[in-house]
């Protein structure tokens, strides 16, 4: 087939191309925070709960503004979101060599830094990423969020060697430069809809026969697929705010671990230089278990692959708690392994499990306003987890309490029940 032919083809994936870029980078710079609570901590001698605070801080303005990414999405395309996430990530690094006081931290590596990398990241690539696909849906947004893996292999150890030769506020200006000059350029090409070039789904031509038949035959609950889903109409659902629960739990334990993984390997007896390549490793792990699952859960269902990733934070939580007594490598890598490949993977079904339950011109809006709760659980989980450990002096009450959080988010989503409306590629 010649190439023009394949043309179709290759844009969409195009498209997954730009965001695994754009993962690896926007990612990095958020998760590099865990690099810097320490020097932050030892610098300015800051309480944990206080210096935490502020990655929650961008986290939960980034909540408040997701209803209103979704519709600015849906009206406007993914350039103007992700366009401004650029601008607000970059100057928050530029900015924060500056930090002396609690609220310049706050203002630039909390609120910059953290709303400008979602506006990139997850919940903007969720946003606009599963209109391009349908029957690979799962595997593609698997294979543009395996970005975040890459950057992190490449992008965390290099911030560390950054950090330890020439300091903290070193490392955000090199970060602050490569998002400029990369992102922003790179993102003018990204679009809303394959109709807005004259395509279709999975990279055929608008006109092609079988599209319709294909996802009429997926459907399983033809009244509730039928109606036109407005954010209203959505919120008045059970399922909504079941939704809403599961992402919630996820996302904090997802973030409670993140933010404090660092620090708290340091303190069991790991040396920073290896603690930062654990953190690296997590998202490599991730790679395959983001493609693999998936791929699988185009085949066999998204909450089986939810169920897989909210069991890997459980066994990463437990695994933490036992580095305490017992500082070996053989527990580093179950903690490693168990976050990376199986927690990291609930990322490929986060925004498909929306869509298949509230397809249409309005998943936007829709999905923008569940990411209240799942930025809000990624904004709770840094800062509580530091609250309970600066109250108890032990990170133990709160690596438990994220446990039981990621078993509740498994049956969240077997509630809401995505297989009930739609049913995946792969079932018949």
């Amino acid at each position: 087939m010649p190439w023009q032919a394949r043309l179709p083809f290759y844009f969409g994936w195009g498209i997954v191309a730009v965001a695994f870029v754009t993962m690896a980078i926007s990612v990095t710079a958020r998760t590099a925070f865990s690099l810097l609570l320490g020097p932050l901590i030892d610098e300015f001698g800051w309480d944990r709960g206080l210096a935490a605070g502020a990655f929650s801080f961008g986290f939960l303005v980034s909540a408040l503004l997701g209803p209103i990414v979704g519709g600015i999405m849906d009206r406007h395309g993914p350039r103007v979101v992700i366009l401004a996430g650029v601008v607000m990530l970059a100057s928050g690094l530029f900015l924060s060599p500056g930090i002396e006081t609690p609220w310049r931290l706050y203002l630039t590596l909390g609120l910059l830094v953290g709303a400008g990398a979602n506006l990139m990241s997850f919940t903007a690539q969720s946003l606009y990423l599963p209109n391009w696909f349908q029957r690979r849906r799962g595997l593609a947004i698997g294979i543009a969020f395996s970005g975040v893996g890459v950057g992190a292999l490449v992008l965390l150890p290099w911030l560390q060697s950054i950090i330890e030769a020439e300091g903290w506020r070193a490392a955000c200006r090199v970060m602050g430069w490569l998002v400029l000059l990369v992102l922003g350029p790179l993102n003018l090409f990204v679009r809303h809809k394959p109709e807005d070039v004259g395509l279709a789904p999975d990279g055929g031509p608008v006109d092609a026969g079988g599209a319709g038949e294909r996802a009429a035959a997926r459907v399983v609950d033809p009244e509730w697929a039928a109606r036109e889903w407005t954010l209203r109409r959505a919120l008045a659902t059970r399922r909504f705010w079941w939704l809403a629960a599961g992402y919630f739990c996820a996302l904090y334990a997802w973030y409670a671990i993140l933010v404090h993984q660092t620090k708290y390997l340091v303190e069991v007896g790991f040396s920073p230089i290896l603690a930062a390549w654990a953190l690296g490793i997590v998202s490599v792990a991730a790679i395959p278990g983001g493609i693999g699952l998936g791929w699988l859960s185009d085949r066999i269902g998204r909450e089986w692959i939810w169920t897989a990733s909210c069991l890997g934070f459980a066994v990463c939580f437990a695994a933490l708690i036992a580095l305490a007594r017992e500082p070996s490598l053989v527990l580093l890598a179950v903690m490693v392994g168990s976050q990376g490949f199986f927690g990291y993977a609930l990322t490929s079904v986060m925004g498909p499990i929306v869509a298949e339950i509230y397809e249409g011109p309005h998943y936007g809006a829709i999905f923008g306003s569940a990411t209240v709760a799942l930025i809000g659980g990624g904004a709770a989980g840094p800062w509580i987890t530091g609250l309970v450990h600066d109250a108890t002096g032990s990170y133990a009450g709160a690596f438990w309490l994220g446990m039981g959080l990621s078993l509740f988010s498994i049956a969240a989503i077997w509630i809401a029940a995505p297989r009930k409306v739609r049913r995946v590629p792969g079932r018949r």
